[in-house]
């Protein structure tokens, strides 16, 4: 595992939107599917921009994929990716999209932590360990600085996954005419 840097982010968008192209919150946002990908490019592309800066979110050489963690002050969308997110969104899909994100994003601990914001792994070596070893250097930090961590999922089955890394489920919420997410913390060991 290794850092990713700035020039990282193009390939890893592109691993990011594979990775996410049937995770129920992105079809749930996005309904067309011919559209998703480059609408989840959009998206996977600004969370990179905001958060690789904070030398948080790791990858492989291969870049296979990435943990993309934001440190305890940096966990909310700043208002400049979220107006370029929102001209991804439909007009028609945009208000229940934001009115659902944001009652997620209102249920977001205040409690400093590291928020795991993004993990995927390409579809091609998802069940090879990869996940496992993105988000142990994230676990590592947390653990050596004393800071929990926290994520959502809308995946039932990433659910066990997070539980083997220390997660727990601490709130199930069902987004407006949409999939449920559940919120997972973790304490520092």
């Amino acid at each position: 595992m290794r850092l990713a840097t700035n020039d990282d982010a193009g390939a890893l968008a592109e691993v990011l939107v594979r990775a996410f192209h049937d995770d129920p919150v992105t079809i749930w946002a996005h309904p067309d599917e011919r559209k998703r990908p480059r609408r989840n490019h959009v998206f996977f592309s600004g969370r990179l921009r905001s958060l690789v800066p904070h030398e948080l979110t790791w990858t492989t050489d291969a870049r296979e994929g990435a943990a993309i963690w934001a440190p305890p002050d940096a966990w909310m969308v700043p208002p400049g990716e979220l107006l370029r997110g929102f001209g991804a969104l439909t007009v028609r899909r945009a208000p229940i999209v934001l009115w659902g994100l944001g009652a997620i994003e209102r249920a977001h601990p205040r409690k400093p932590h590291l928020y795991l914001a993004v993990l995927g792994v390409d579809p091609s070596r998802q069940g090879q360990g990869v996940g496992s070893r993105l988000i142990a250097p994230g676990l590592e930090w947390c653990d050596r600085e004393g800071v929990p961590a926290y994520l959502e999922t809308a995946k039932e089955r990433n659910v066990v996954f997070y539980e083997r890394h220390g997660f727990h489920v601490t709130e199930e919420r069902r987004l407006p005419r949409g999939p449920k997410v559940w919120l997972m913390w973790r304490e520092a060991r």
